[in-house]
C-alpha cells in the first residue's frame, strides 16, 4: 500500500465521527417529518433526501469502522488489499452521496415557508455544493 495504514486509521476515525453526527441529524429530520404528518410533494422530497442521506451515512459508518479496525496497530490478520480498497471506496462514495443528499434536503427546506426563502436556501445549497465539490476535487 502506498499510503501508510496509520493515515487510513486517522482518516477513517474522522469520517466515522462526521458520518455519525450527520446520520443522526438526518434521522432526526426523518422523525420530525413523520411526526408532523406532512403530505405534500415538497415534504415527500425532503423526506426522501433525508432518508437517502441517513442510509448513506449509515453505510459509511460501517465501511469506515471496517477500515478503522483493519488499520489498528497489531491487527492480527493479513489485510486483503482488494477488500480494503473496496471498503474505502464504499465508505467514501456513501459519504459523498450522503453529503449531496443532505445539501439537497437543506436546499429544499426554505420552500416550505415561502418562495423568497426557498430561493435563498436553494442558492445557499448550490453554493455549498460548489464549495464541497471544489474542496474534494
Amino acid at each position: 500500500m502506498d499510503i501508510p495504514l496509520e493515515f487510513w486509521n486517522k482518516l477513517s476515525e474522522q469520517i466515522l465521527v462526521i458520518s455519525s453526527l450527520l446520520g443522526g441529524f438526518s434521522i432526526s429530520v426523518i422523525a420530525s417529518m413523520v411526526v408532523a404528518d406532512w403530505n405534500t410533494r415538497l415534504s415527500n422530497a425532503i423526506l426522501a433526501f433525508a432518508t437517502v442521506a441517513a442510509c448513506c451515512f449509515l453505510v459509511c459508518v460501517f465501511a469506515m469502522t471496517s477500515v478503522h479496525l483493519h488499520t489498528i496497530e497489531g491487527y492480527p490478520f493479513q489485510i486483503d488489499e482488494s477488500h480494503f480498497k473496496t471498503r474505502r471506496l464504499i465508505g467514501a462514495t456513501s459519504f459523498l452521496l450522503g453529503i449531496i443528499s443532505l445539501v439537497a434536503m437543506l436546499s429544499l427546506t426554505g420552500w416550505v415557508k415561502s418562495k423568497k426563502l426557498g430561493l435563498l436556501t436553494t442558492i445557499i445549497g448550490i453554493t455549498t455544493f460548489m464549495f464541497i465539490a471544489f474542496i474534494f476535487s
